[in-house]
């Protein structure tokens, strides 16, 4: 095996957290001797393909107490760190190096090019011009903790490589979990999170990319519910009202092997009783018109035919001529209608994981293993993941600048 010179820090995994960490603890001690190592023959590469090819960098949430609601596991471990490091300051981190940020309409963050490069450059030439080592295809394949030598002993596919700390930054990847389990650490074990509905339902056949602004979608035999647009996909239905709902129910969707049913209200925060009240005053205002071809409630004209053919109305039956049972019908596939699941789908590229080294054993004074001095951890490797929108990249931000911050200063 090839040898090489005694680093201060190797961080092992190429992606957010792990060049955030390199780049800030050269920041805070310029003299550091840093690498960053990579499997892979490409870096940044979850960067890169984020919010559609935009990169999704935060969110406009910028209370700390308000930022940690959004995390399905991790929220009492982040309040400490983003009161050190929060959504303001990972934008000013930015700003200061050329890459100003925008706020969408729904609280999303991106850079104003609209382009991830410009994220990837950014954090590229950060790291090269603080020095910082980038060695490609170095696949990780044992990690010996200090004894006599008082330093990490990394050993690669092609070398072996010493190092005073160590960030393992290497996402949602069993094979360093198993690792860090052999070592004595705690892996709370990985399910999917963030995912798509699979649904077959002749209701929803053919609207594809039809949506409702506010929908509230509950896991019959499950406290499990959330609200939120809701989007209908050729292979089901998604949404931020479905993501959140896979975020919070990881692991709860995970034991029923994602089957189960959902009940839908397309018309949140309306109530069955309401609606139906509703449908009968319409049965005067709109006598002589036909219920099929003329959508209420703000629906989209394809979702409200195909909720009024569920509830068994015929297309040319009037308003004045709707029965009390049609009446009732209509009003539960409105607020109430029920759908079988079965199986999930990876929404886009991003892919989320509830899971990873056990939050109990990781100081996040420092984001340092309690187990292992030297040790560090940030980003999805750690049991921590968030609902779409930003907030998982902002986890890793705050992860690699108090880590990078504590190695640098330490």
């Amino acid at each position: 095996m090839q040898k090489t010179e005694h680093q201060d820090l190797i961080v092992i995994g190429g992606g957010a957290a792990g060049f955030f960490t390199a780049i800030n603890a050269a920041i805070a001690n310029p003299k550091l001797r840093i690498s960053i190592l990579e499997r892979g023959n490409k870096v940044l590469g979850k960067v890169k393909v984020s919010g559609g090819g935009r990169c999704n960098v935060t969110h406009a949430c910028f209370v700390p107490n308000d930022l940690v609601k959004f995390y399905p596991r991790g929220e009492k471990e982040l309040l400490g760190p983003f009161n050190r490091f929060c959504t303001g300051d990972t934008i000013e981190w930015f700003e200061k190096r050329g890459v100003p940020t925008k706020i969408e309409a729904d609280g999303r963050m991106f850079p104003t090019s609209n382009d991830s490069q410009t994220i990837v450059d950014c954090l590229w030439n950060s790291a090269k011009e603080a020095g910082i080592k980038v060695i490609k295809g170095q696949r990780l394949v044992k990690l010996i903790p200090p004894s006599h030598q008082k330093l990490w002993e990394i050993n690669t596919a092609t070398s072996t490589l010493f190092a005073k700390s160590i960030m393992l930054s290497t996402g949602s990847n069993p094979k360093i979990w198993t690792m860090l389990e052999e070592m004595g650490h705690t892996i709370v074990p990985p399910v999917p999170s963030l995912f798509t509905f699979n649904i077959k339902d002749k209701r929803i056949k053919g609207l594809l990319g039809l949506s409702v602004p506010n929908a509230e979608v509950k896991v019959l035999s499950t406290k499990l519910q959330e609200q939120g647009p809701l989007l209908i996909t050729h292979w089901g239905m998604s949404g931020p009202a479905i993501l959140k709902l896979s975020a919070w129910g990881a692991r709860d969707l995970n034991k029923l092997n994602y089957q189960f049913k959902i009940q839908v209200n397309w018309l949140y925060p309306s109530t069955a009783s309401e609606i139906k009240d509703k449908l009968t005053h319409l049965k005067n205002e709109w006598r002589k018109k036909k219920v099929f071809a003329n959508t209420q409630f703000s629906l989209p004209l394809r979702l409200w035919k195909s909720l009024v053919t569920a509830a068994n109305i015929p297309e040319e039956k009037r308003w004045s001529d709707l029965s009390k049972k049609e009446v009732q019908q209509l009003a539960i596939q409105l607020t109430s209608a029920q759908f079988q699941v079965n199986g999930k789908s990876t929404f886009k590229e991003e892919f989320v994981t509830a899971g990873g080294v056990k939050l109990k054993e990781v100081n996040f004074k420092t984001f340092e293993s309690r187990l292992f001095k030297g040790l560090y951890f940030a980003g999805e490797v750690l049991d921590i993941d968030a609902i779409t929108g930003g907030f998982n990249f902002q986890a890793a931000w705050t992860g690699g600048w108090i880590a990078g911050s504590a190695i640098g200063e330490g």
